[in-house]
């Protein structure tokens, strides 16, 4: 049997699996998703494949960094299939994703520029040093009572209980997650987008330390952005194959 080739010379799956670090049952479970094209057949039932199948390996593998494996998987059967419409909604809607995930990221550090710009004194009147009750800080918020408790209800802030009258008791942290939920409501966010990130200020410690993590959200972005470009060019080259 053949070994790698640019001229259609037949290749086993080792030789498509140790160029890219994989195991030949790789190159079988990928052919078996349709990321690869049907593999040929000798007389005795061996698989071969050509610089076709090379050339879908490494756009599918290029794709999965900027994509995601489900969606790379997606690309490449849908391409495979003759539908490279399909394929190009697909890539089309995880551009999309990125670019609201960058405004999701936005959105965080102009609500989180808010919150810094603050004063100790508007603090205070809000939240006293046994907490204070939702009323108050509906009103200082300009909201209704009844959206911090669908607030509460949502995971966005979680105020104690006063052990006497049972009234919702809001401290210091809770009347700052209030406000980040304020902040990102009022940019257009669901409820459910918005309470990973509630979260992910609780995890951090606070607004100081989230820095670290939003510069590192910065960076993901762009290296997903760049893979995706690096995608694309694998997938053209895979197309012109492809036919």
């Amino acid at each position: 049997m053949g070994r790698h080739s640019q001229n259609g010379e037949r290749l086993r799956p080792v030789d498509l699996a140790r160029g890219h670090g994989l195991s030949t049952q790789a190159i079988r479970n990928y052919e078996e998703a349709g990321i690869l094209p049907a593999a040929g057949r000798t007389l005795h039932g061996y698989r071969t494949y050509t610089s076709l199948h090379a050339g879908a390996l490494r756009a599918f593998l290029a794709l999965v960094p900027g994509h995601g494996h489900r969606t790379a998987t997606s690309i490449m059967r849908a391409v495979n299939e003759g539908a490279a419409e399909e394929a190009f909604r697909l890539i089309d809607e995880s551009h999309a994703q990125l670019l609201d995930d960058r405004r999701t990221l936005r959105a965080v550090e102009s609500a989180l520029r808010d919150l810094e710009s603050t004063t100790a004194s508007e603090q205070a009147v809000v939240s006293g040093p046994a907490g204070t009750f939702i009323g108050p800080l509906a009103e200082k918020l300009g909201i209704r009572p009844a959206t911090l408790r669908a607030w509460e209800h949502a995971g966005l802030v979680r105020p104690r209980r006063d052990p006497r009258t049972g009234y919702r008791v809001y401290d210091e942290a809770d009347v700052q997650d209030a406000r980040l939920a304020h902040q990102l409501r009022r940019g257009g966010y669901l409820l459910e987008q918005i309470a990973p990130l509630i979260a992910q200020v609780r995890a951090a410690g606070g607004l100081e330390p989230l820095e670290a993590a939003l510069s590192d959200w910065h960076g993901r972005l762009s290296a997903r952005g760049r893979a995706m470009l690096t995608g694309a060019a694998e997938l053209e080259a895979y197309l012109r194959k492809h036919g």
